[in-house]
Protein backbone atom coordinates (compact mmCIF):
# COMPACT_ATOMS: atom_id res chain seq x y z
CA UNK A 1 0.00 0.00 0.00
CA UNK A 2 2.99 2.22 0.96
CA UNK A 3 4.43 1.53 -2.69
CA UNK A 4 1.19 2.48 -4.29
CA UNK A 5 0.89 5.65 -2.87
CA UNK A 6 4.36 6.70 -4.18
CA UNK A 7 3.93 5.41 -7.56
CA UNK A 8 4.81 8.21 -9.64
CA UNK A 9 1.32 8.06 -12.05
CA UNK A 10 -0.90 8.55 -8.44
CA UNK A 11 1.09 11.67 -7.48
CA UNK A 12 0.32 13.51 -11.01
CA UNK A 13 -3.44 12.06 -10.12
CA UNK A 14 -3.11 14.33 -6.46
CA UNK A 15 -1.48 16.98 -8.56
CA UNK A 16 -3.93 17.11 -11.12
CA UNK A 17 -6.88 17.18 -8.47
CA UNK A 18 -5.61 19.68 -6.55
CA UNK A 19 -5.06 21.96 -9.65
CA UNK A 20 -8.55 21.18 -10.64
CA UNK A 21 -10.18 22.36 -7.31
CA UNK A 22 -8.03 25.49 -7.31
CA UNK A 23 -9.18 26.59 -10.66
CA UNK A 24 -12.84 25.55 -9.98
CA UNK A 25 -12.49 27.81 -6.99
CA UNK A 26 -11.42 30.93 -8.71
CA UNK A 27 -14.19 30.69 -11.68
CA UNK A 28 -16.59 30.61 -8.81
CA UNK A 29 -15.02 33.78 -7.47
CA UNK A 30 -14.81 35.51 -10.44
CA UNK A 31 -18.75 34.75 -11.73
CA UNK A 32 -20.11 35.74 -8.10
CA UNK A 33 -17.97 39.31 -8.63
CA UNK A 34 -18.69 39.35 -12.00
CA UNK A 35 -22.76 39.08 -10.77
CA UNK A 36 -22.41 41.70 -8.38
CA UNK A 37 -21.12 44.00 -10.80
CA UNK A 38 -24.71 44.01 -12.96
CA UNK A 39 -26.81 47.26 -12.07
CA UNK A 40 -30.08 45.36 -10.13
CA UNK A 41 -32.31 47.90 -11.31
CA UNK A 42 -32.33 51.17 -13.99
CA UNK A 43 -29.96 53.76 -12.99
CA UNK A 44 -30.73 57.23 -12.85
CA UNK A 45 -27.49 58.92 -13.80
CA UNK A 46 -25.56 56.98 -15.82
CA UNK A 47 -23.41 59.81 -17.34
CA UNK A 48 -19.57 60.09 -16.21
CA UNK A 49 -18.97 63.53 -16.95
CA UNK A 50 -20.44 65.62 -19.05
CA UNK A 51 -21.78 63.05 -22.89
CA UNK A 52 -20.86 65.50 -25.60
CA UNK A 53 -23.61 64.60 -28.78
CA UNK A 54 -24.55 66.16 -32.00
CA UNK A 55 -27.08 69.51 -31.94
CA UNK A 56 -30.17 69.09 -34.44
CA UNK A 57 -30.94 72.69 -33.86
CA UNK A 58 -29.56 73.74 -37.27
CA UNK A 59 -29.54 70.72 -39.89
CA UNK A 60 -28.81 70.82 -43.73
CA UNK A 61 -31.18 69.80 -46.28
CA UNK A 62 -30.17 66.32 -47.06
CA UNK A 63 -28.27 65.65 -44.48
CA UNK A 64 -29.06 63.19 -41.92
CA UNK A 65 -29.24 63.50 -38.17
CA UNK A 66 -28.18 60.35 -36.96
CA UNK A 67 -31.16 58.14 -38.00
CA UNK A 68 -32.84 60.63 -38.50
CA UNK A 69 -34.37 61.66 -42.05
CA UNK A 70 -35.06 65.21 -40.60
CA UNK A 71 -36.37 66.42 -37.23
CA UNK A 72 -38.19 69.11 -35.82
CA UNK A 73 -39.83 71.09 -32.69
CA UNK A 74 -43.63 71.84 -33.84
CA UNK A 75 -47.01 73.31 -31.30
CA UNK A 76 -48.24 70.25 -33.11
CA UNK A 77 -48.85 67.38 -35.79
CA UNK A 78 -50.84 66.68 -38.69
CA UNK A 79 -51.27 63.09 -40.38
CA UNK A 80 -51.14 63.19 -44.14
CA UNK A 81 -51.88 59.17 -45.35
CA UNK A 82 -49.51 58.80 -48.70
CA UNK A 83 -51.37 56.77 -51.78
CA UNK A 84 -50.36 54.50 -54.70
CA UNK A 85 -51.53 56.60 -57.10
CA UNK A 86 -55.30 55.64 -56.50
CA UNK A 87 -58.08 57.53 -54.17
CA UNK A 88 -58.52 55.34 -51.25
CA UNK A 89 -55.48 53.07 -51.24
CA UNK A 90 -53.78 53.80 -48.47
CA UNK A 91 -50.20 52.72 -47.23
CA UNK A 92 -49.51 51.15 -44.07
CA UNK A 93 -47.12 54.48 -42.78
CA UNK A 94 -48.81 57.53 -42.42
CA UNK A 95 -46.57 60.91 -42.66
CA UNK A 96 -46.98 63.15 -39.90
CA UNK A 97 -46.24 66.52 -40.90
CA UNK A 98 -45.49 69.47 -37.93
CA UNK A 99 -47.66 71.98 -37.26
CA UNK A 100 -46.03 75.50 -36.46
CA UNK A 101 -42.33 74.39 -35.97
CA UNK A 102 -39.91 76.32 -34.41
CA UNK A 103 -38.15 76.86 -31.15
CA UNK A 104 -39.92 79.45 -28.98
CA UNK A 105 -42.87 78.65 -27.37
CA UNK A 106 -45.63 80.20 -25.01
CA UNK A 107 -45.15 79.27 -21.21
CA UNK A 108 -49.32 78.20 -21.63
CA UNK A 109 -48.15 75.74 -24.39
CA UNK A 110 -49.71 72.36 -23.49
CA UNK A 111 -47.12 70.24 -25.30
CA UNK A 112 -44.44 70.92 -27.35
CA UNK A 113 -43.83 68.14 -29.65
CA UNK A 114 -40.96 66.53 -31.26
CA UNK A 115 -41.63 64.98 -35.06
CA UNK A 116 -39.03 63.30 -36.83
CA UNK A 117 -38.55 61.13 -40.25
CA UNK A 118 -36.16 58.04 -39.86
CA UNK A 119 -35.15 55.67 -42.51
CA UNK A 120 -37.35 52.80 -42.12
CA UNK A 121 -36.25 50.43 -39.60
CA UNK A 122 -35.54 46.43 -39.94
CA UNK A 123 -36.35 45.95 -35.76
CA UNK A 124 -38.22 47.33 -33.68
CA UNK A 125 -36.95 50.36 -31.69
CA UNK A 126 -36.96 53.05 -28.85
CA UNK A 127 -37.07 56.77 -29.31
CA UNK A 128 -36.99 58.80 -26.30
CA UNK A 129 -36.37 62.45 -25.03
CA UNK A 130 -35.69 63.86 -21.52
CA UNK A 131 -35.70 67.65 -21.09
CA UNK A 132 -34.04 70.11 -18.48
CA UNK A 133 -34.29 73.75 -17.28
CA UNK A 134 -30.77 75.38 -18.41
CA UNK A 135 -29.30 77.23 -15.07
CA UNK A 136 -26.99 80.75 -16.41
CA UNK A 137 -23.81 79.98 -17.25
CA UNK A 138 -25.22 77.24 -19.78
CA UNK A 139 -25.63 74.41 -16.57
CA UNK A 140 -28.58 72.24 -16.38
CA UNK A 141 -30.87 71.17 -14.08
CA UNK A 142 -29.89 68.01 -12.05
CA UNK A 143 -33.19 66.72 -11.83
CA UNK A 144 -35.36 66.59 -15.07
CA UNK A 145 -38.04 68.24 -16.61
CA UNK A 146 -39.51 65.16 -17.78
CA UNK A 147 -39.10 62.63 -20.13
CA UNK A 148 -41.44 60.79 -22.95
CA UNK A 149 -41.01 57.50 -24.64
CA UNK A 150 -42.12 56.08 -28.13
CA UNK A 151 -41.44 52.46 -29.32
CA UNK A 152 -41.67 52.98 -33.16
CA UNK A 153 -42.38 49.40 -34.67
CA UNK A 154 -39.49 48.09 -37.94
CA UNK A 155 -40.35 49.34 -41.49
CA UNK A 156 -42.09 52.69 -40.13
CA UNK A 157 -40.14 55.95 -40.87
CA UNK A 158 -42.81 58.76 -38.76
CA UNK A 159 -43.23 59.61 -35.04
CA UNK A 160 -43.12 61.97 -32.57
CA UNK A 161 -42.79 62.36 -29.00
CA UNK A 162 -44.09 64.70 -26.33
CA UNK A 163 -42.57 67.01 -23.65
CA UNK A 164 -45.69 68.30 -21.32
CA UNK A 165 -45.63 70.63 -19.15
CA UNK A 166 -45.60 69.65 -15.48
CA UNK A 167 -47.82 72.05 -14.56
CA UNK A 168 -50.43 74.66 -15.81
CA UNK A 169 -48.07 76.43 -17.61
CA UNK A 170 -44.11 76.13 -18.31
CA UNK A 171 -41.77 78.01 -16.12
CA UNK A 172 -40.63 80.97 -18.71
CA UNK A 173 -36.66 80.49 -19.71
CA UNK A 174 -34.33 77.96 -21.83
CA UNK A 175 -34.58 74.49 -21.83
CA UNK A 176 -32.53 71.31 -23.43
CA UNK A 177 -33.85 68.25 -25.03
CA UNK A 178 -31.49 65.29 -24.72
CA UNK A 179 -32.44 62.62 -27.30
CA UNK A 180 -31.88 58.65 -27.36
CA UNK A 181 -32.53 55.91 -29.32
CA UNK A 182 -32.20 52.07 -28.20
CA UNK A 183 -33.43 48.88 -29.17
CA UNK A 184 -36.39 47.40 -27.05
CA UNK A 185 -35.45 45.89 -24.00
CA UNK A 186 -32.55 48.21 -23.12
CA UNK A 187 -32.61 51.19 -20.49
CA UNK A 188 -33.66 54.12 -23.12
CA UNK A 189 -32.17 56.74 -21.18
CA UNK A 190 -28.66 55.47 -21.13
CA UNK A 191 -26.13 57.85 -21.54
CA UNK A 192 -24.14 55.37 -24.22
CA UNK A 193 -27.70 55.97 -26.25
CA UNK A 194 -28.19 59.61 -26.18
CA UNK A 195 -27.71 60.58 -30.14
CA UNK A 196 -28.22 64.47 -29.82
CA UNK A 197 -29.81 67.53 -27.92
CA UNK A 198 -32.48 70.49 -29.09
CA UNK A 199 -32.75 73.41 -27.74
CA UNK A 200 -35.94 75.73 -26.95
CA UNK A 201 -37.48 78.79 -25.30
CA UNK A 202 -40.50 79.42 -23.29
CA UNK A 203 -41.47 82.81 -22.99
CA UNK A 204 -44.22 84.63 -21.38
CA UNK A 205 -47.29 84.79 -23.16
CA UNK A 206 -48.46 88.19 -24.85
CA UNK A 207 -51.54 88.92 -22.09
CA UNK A 208 -49.16 87.98 -19.18
CA UNK A 209 -46.62 90.90 -20.59
CA UNK A 210 -49.29 93.56 -21.01
CA UNK A 211 -50.29 95.61 -18.59
CA UNK A 212 -54.15 95.48 -17.33
CA UNK A 213 -56.16 98.62 -18.47
CA UNK A 214 -57.65 100.82 -15.94
CA UNK A 215 -61.40 100.49 -16.28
Amino acid sequence: MARWNHHPWVRCLGSWIAISLVCSGMVVLQTSQAKDLLAPKEQDTTEVGVTQSPSFDKQQQGVPQSLFTWITMAKGYEVEWDTFGRTGWYAQDPRLKPVEPGAVFPAETPVVYIVFEVAPLEDPAQFAVQWFREQPGGSLSHEGVGKDVLEVPGHERYGYLEMKRSGMRWEPGQYVAKLFIAPLGQQPFHAANQVGTMRFTVTESASSRTPAQPK
